[in-house]
């Protein structure tokens, strides 16, 4: 182990785990360190420091291994101010740029530390030399000229530590089980959701039409007319279904409140599609009467904004369906600045992208029948959700009862 080099943490690292995660991940990598300085933390607030040198046989694999460690808050010795290199073209990155976490990050710019601004995943930073401000930039979005930090030099990166008050979101973070008791779950989220909303900030659902198919839609609509749900993140299909049922009482062709299946209604989605491309959008057939009820219409009454992001699945699709992907993706960042809470139900690709958009800090819940899709979600870095398996007919219907009691 010839190559090495000095680095700190500081913070509530030994109850958060950070430490730990620190020495897995060098002895993983294949490794070694010396504990240089360790002061722990007397008391419960009090945070902690440690000091380590990290070794490695090769130049390479000690790069690799501290920058692995750098995304778990760790940081060199050395203050330097960050690398910056200009975009030869649009949409053209630098080589050996730095790619973002979704933890709140800091750059070092003229021996300064400024935060970097909507911080999400797996993106660019991009320096304003003229305001001295940072911004994560996605790809699609960089252009010629811009100033792309270069390396984890003067990066720093907060992980999220364990609060000193355990909450459900400590509790089950990073867990998924079929086990634990629902109701239980179900009335700490409806608590967790109230006190967002009483921070005055805004609670997302991104919904999939297993919504509509499992009887949940009249909740969700409940939810959205009361006042509990400020965004909505979907696709064609919700969309189209809520309609369809609003219209004929059917989803799929099949009659929700008997479970028979309807003469001639595998057509009914196209029927509703056509109806609302007539009137002109969502809006304009709500205004009109084509839609008298459900979730489309509550955001529209209620002016709640909806982005739904299409696919190549899609019949129709909707009028209001954004078609484009890279136009979808600035439409739910653009939601996403105030959002305290997201709760993604029944679709596993729309939880993923806006999962992509997310700040670690935002409290995010998954819901889905299939432990996997909770899964999935986590392992593509939002690493900060609570996986609860359940069934949207289920779960929505007894959020709304939670939510309902604690009014009384």
């Amino acid at each position: 182990m010839n190559h090495s080099r000095e680095i700190e943490v500081e913070g509530h690292i030994i109850d958060s785990g950070i430490m730990t995660r620190v020495f897995d991940r060098i002895m993983d990598m294949g490794g070694d360190f010396e504990i240089l300085m360790f002061d722990v933390g007397k008391k419960k607030a009090d945070p902690s420091y440690a000091r380590l040198r990290v070794s490695a046989a090769t130049e390479e694999k000690l790069d690799l291994i501290t920058s692995e460690l750098h995304r778990l808050g760790v940081r060199l010795i050395e203050a330097e101010n960050v690398r910056l290199v200009p975009a030869e073209a649009d949409r053209v990155i630098p080589k050996g740029f730095y790619s973002t976490t979704n933890h709140p990050t800091s750059v070092r710019y003229n021996d300064e530390w400024i935060p970097v601004e909507n911080i999400e995943m797996d993106v660019l930073i991009v320096v304003d030399m003229e305001s001295s401000r940072a911004f994560c930039t996605p790809l699609s979005k960089l252009r010629k000229g811009d100033y792309v930090v270069i390396g984890e030099g003067g990066v720093r990166v907060s992980y999220p530590e364990r609060p000193r008050e355990i909450g459900m979101f400590e509790f089950m973070h990073g867990q998924v089980s079929s086990e634990r008791p629902s109701e239980t779950i179900v009335r700490k989220i409806a608590e967790e959701l109230l006190k967002v909303k009483s921070l005055g900030l805004k609670v997302a659902i991104v919904g999939g039409p297993a919504i509509i198919h499992t009887g949940a839609g009249d909740a969700l609509a409940a939810l959205i007319r009361e006042g509990y749900i400020d965004i909505l993140f979907s696709g064609n299909a919700l969309a189209t279904h809520d309609i369809e049922y609003n219209i004929f009482g059917t989803s799929l062709g099949m009659n929700l409140k008997t479970g028979d299946l309807v003469t001639g209604g595998h057509k009914h989605h196209l029927y509703a599609i056509s109806e609302v491309m007539r009137a002109g959008s969502i809006a304009a057939a709500v205004e009109s009467g084509v839609i008298t009820g459900g979730i489309m219409y509550e955001c529209v009454k209620a002016g709640i904004p909806y982005v739904l992001a299409g696919s190549i699945r899609d019949d129709g699709p909707l009028p209001d369906v954004i078609t484009d992907v890279v136009t979808a993706q600035d439409a739910i960042r653009a939601h996403l600045g105030d959002c305290g809470m997201v709760l993604m139900i029944g679709t596993l690709l729309h939880s993923v992208a806006v999962g992509n958009c997310l700040p670690s800090y935002v409290k995010t819940i998954c819901v889905d029948i299939n432990p996997a899709s909770v899964t999935k979600l986590m392992d593509r870095g939002t690493s900060q959700a609570i996986g609860v398996v359940s069934d949207a007919g289920t779960f929505i219907p007894a959020l709304h009862a939670a939510l309902q009691q604690k009014k009384k």
